[in-house]
């Protein structure tokens, strides 16, 4: 079989011509904006997200708050035991 050359592609055949065509079509407006423009969209962006958070009172916040302190320092607290029961028996072991 031979191909024949010439102006024979269709659009299902992705000229290279076509996909450029695409892209740019594909971009909008957000493809044509500088860094400043993307960094402000960006903002924008994560200032619209910031508001559909919903944030805890001033109650949920300290009994959270509460919970962490307590849970840290019961962790620490464990901790501690455990190393000090491991160099314990690494001296007792090791001399």
């Amino acid at each position: 079989m031979t191909e024949a050359l010439g102006s024979t592609a269709t659009p299902e055949s992705g000229r290279p011509e076509d996909e450029v065509a695409a892209k740019k079509a594909r971009r909008g407006k957000r493809g044509k904006k500088g860094p400043l423009g993307r960094l402000a969209l960006f903002y924008r962006q994560v200032v619209a997200e910031l508001r559909k958070v919903v944030w805890p009172t001033r109650n949920q916040l300290t009994t959270y708050t509460t919970v962490v302190i307590v849970f840290v320092t019961f962790m620490i607290g464990l901790v501690t035991v455990i190393d000090y029961g491991f160099s314990h028996a690494v001296k007792a072991v090791f001399g």
